[in-house]
C-alpha cells in the first residue's frame, strides 16, 4: 500500500481522498435525511392521531349516540367518513369498560380494545399492534357532564406512515446528488490546485523533496555555523600572530583542532557509520557553540548504520538537533544538548536527542508531531514542518519516534541496514 502511495501522483491521491470523503458524508446525510423525514412523519402522525380523536370525543353527538340501545347503529358510518375524510387508518368508538361499539372491522365489533385504556381520563399516545398490526394510536376519553361515557382511539399503521417518506425520497436525493456534485467538483480543484504546485509528482516523491529541502537547510546553518566559527578563531590567530603572540595562537588554533578532531574520531571508529550524519554532527557542535551551548555527542563504534537514505537521515538528525538547540537557548543556564547514537537491539539504530529546555506543556503534547503545528513564533523559524517530518520519515521506515521528559528526550529507534 505504501509503495503504491508513493507511484500515484499527489494530485491524484488528494481526489480520491476528497471524493472518497464526500461519499461518505452524502451517505452519511442521506441516512440522516431519511431518519429525520422518519421522525417527522410520525410526529404527525401522533399529532393527527390526536387531533381526530379529539374531535370526535367533544362532539355531541357521539355522546348521545353512546347512551343509545343500539350505538353502532350511528357510529358505524360516522367513524367510516372520518376514516376516509382525514386520513387515518382506524377510528374506534368503545364504551367505558373497552367493548368495541365502531371498528374499522365489523367483526371485531363486540370485543374488547387492544391497547392501553388510561387510568385517568386523559388523552394517551402510544405505539400498540392491533388487529392492523403495529400503529400510533391516541385514545381519548368521551364525557357529557363530566361523566364518562366512552372512549374513542384513532390511529395510523407504522407501514402507512413509512409510506409517507415515498413523496420525500426525491427531495432527499436531489439534495444527497447536489452535495455530491459540489463535492466532487471541489475535489477536481483540489486536484487541479495540488497538480498546479507539484505537477505529476507521487506523494512520496513531494515528502522526499521537503525532506531534501530539511537536510539542505538544516546541513547548511551546521556548516555556516563551522565555517563561521573557524573563521573567527582563524582571524583572531592571525591577529596574535601580527602581535608577536605564537603561543596564544597556536594554543587556539590546537583548541579549535582538538574540538572537531574528538568528534571526528567518533565518527571514524563506527564500523557501518554515515559519513553525511558526521559532517552535519560536526557543523552542528560549532553551531551549539555559536548559541552558547553546551553541546555533548557521543558515537557508539558498534551503532549499526540505518535503512534511511542519506538525505533522510540528515533530516531526521538535524531536525531533531534544531528542536534540541531552539529549546535549549530559550531556556534558562546552564544550556546543553546531548545527542547519542547507539545499538539498542540485534539490527536496530537508537538515536537520541535531549536538551536542557523548559519542556512541551502537556496540553500541547499531542500536536507537537502534526504538520503545520509549532511552539515557535510564525515565520523562518516557525515552520512547523520538522518534527511531523521526522515521524513520517522514521514510520516510513519501520521505526517509532517518542518524548519523554526530565529532560526533554527525543528517541528514535530505526531497523538497521543490512549488510
Amino acid at each position: 500500500m505504501r509503495a503504491d502511495a508513493r507511484r500515484a501522483s499527489a494530485a491524484s491521491l488528494v481526489f480520491f481522498a476528497v471524493a472518497a470523503a464526500v461519499a461518505i458524508l452524502v451517505v452519511v446525510l442521506a441516512v440522516l435525511l431519511v431518519l429525520d423525514a422518519q421522525r417527522s412523519a410520525r410526529v404527525e402522525a401522533e399529532e393527527v392521531t390526536r387531533g381526530v380523536a379529539t374531535s370526535i370525543a367533544v362532539t355531541p353527538s357521539v355522546a348521545a349516540a353512546l347512551g343509545d340501545d343500539e350505538p353502532t347503529v350511528s357510529l358505524q358510518p360516522l367513524a367510516h367518513d372520518i376514516m376516509t375524510d382525514a386520513g387515518v387508518d382506524f377510528v374506534t368508538i368503545m364504551t367505558p369498560d373497552g367493548i368495541r361499539v365502531a371498528h374499522r372491522d365489523p367483526g371485531e365489533i363486540g370485543r374488547a380494545y387492544l391497547g392501553t385504556i388510561p387510568v385517568e381520563r386523559t388523552p394517551l399516545t402510544e405505539e400498540f399492534t392491533g388487529t392492523l398490526g403495529p400503529s400510533v394510536r391516541t385514545i381519548v376519553p368521551i364525557e357529557t357532564d363530566g361523566e364518562l361515557v366512552g372512549w374513542v382511539s384513532v390511529g395510523r399503521t407504522v407501514g402507512s406512515i413509512a409510506s409517507d417518506l415515498v413523496p420525500r425520497l426525491p427531495f432527499i436525493v436531489v439534495i444527497a446528488l447536489a452535495v455530491l456534485v459540489a463535492g466532487l467538483a471541489g475535489a477536481l480543484i483540489a486536484r487541479r490546485t495540488t497538480r498546479r504546485l507539484a505537477g505529476d509528482l507521487p506523494a512520496g516523491s513531494i515528502r522526499d523533496a521537503v525532506a531534501s529541502y530539511e537536510s539542505v537547510r538544516t546541513l547548511g546553518e551546521a556548516l555556516r555555523a563551522q565555517t563561521h566559527e573557524h573563521g573567527n578563531r582563524m582571524h583572531t590567530a592571525v591577529s596574535l600572530l601580527e602581535l608577536g603572540r605564537t603561543r596564544e595562537a597556536i594554543d587556539i588554533l590546537t583548541e579549535t583542532s582538538r574540538q572537531s578532531q574528538a568528534l571526528v574520531d567518533q565518527v571514524a571508529a563506527r564500523r557501518d557509520g554515515d559519513p553525511t550524519v558526521g559532517a552535519l554532527l560536526l557543523g552542528k557542535a560549532a553551531q551549539a557553540r555559536e548559541h552558547g551551548v553546551q553541546w555533548s555527542a557521543e558515537i557508539d563504534p558498534a551503532a549499526p548504520r540505518s535503512v534511511l537514505s542519506p538525505v533522510d537521515a540528515v533530516s531526521v538528525v538535524g531536525n531533531l538537533i534544531d528542536n534540541a538547540l531552539d529549546a535549549a537557548t530559550a531556556g534558562e543556564p546552564p544550556r546543553w544538548v546531548r545527542v547519542a547514537l547507539e545499538p539498542a537491539e540485534p539490527d536496530v539504530l537508537r538515536i537520541v536527542v535531549s536538551d536542557s529546555g523548559s519542556g512541551i506543556p502537556d496540553e500541547l503534547l499531542e500536536r507537537v508531531f502534526e504538520h503545520g503545528f509549532s511552539t515557535k513564533p510564525a515565520g523562518a523559524d516557525g515552520r512547523g514542518v520538522g518534527l511531523s517530518l521526522v515521524r513520517s520519515i522514521v514510520r516510513d521506515a519501520g521505526g517509532v519516534v517518542s518524548i519523554a521528559f526530565a529532560p526533554t528526550t527525543f528517541t528514535v529507534l530505526l531497523p538497521a541496514r543490512r549488510p
